[in-house]
């Protein structure tokens, strides 16, 4: 078992908080003395404060830069793809 407190801020994490939920991909955006305020990217983004001594099952992998820009390429492509009608 693991804790958010071994996360560096700035850093791309896929982790598994619980055995049984799914891969997430994280980014740790801010530290405080005793919590961490992580992006979590889903379906939809999720701002969200964790204590630094909250449990995470498995930290899968640090996410290396080159990897993050490929799947950011990927994840906001469909914003880029929508045209509206003027007509």
């Amino acid at each position: 078992m693991y804790s958010y407190a071994l996360l560096e801020n700035g850093c791309h994490y896929l982790i598994q908080e619980k055995e049984d939920s799914p891969i997430t991909l994280i980014q740790v955006t801010v530290e405080s003395d005793h919590c961490l305020y992580i992006t979590m990217f889903g379906d939809e983004e999720a701002m969200v404060w964790r204590r630094k001594n909250d449990p995470i099952f498995d930290i899968i992998e640090l996410v290396s830069d080159e990897t993050v820009k490929e799947w950011e390429s990927l994840y906001n492509k469909d914003a880029y793809n929508y045209e509206e009608d003027d007509e």
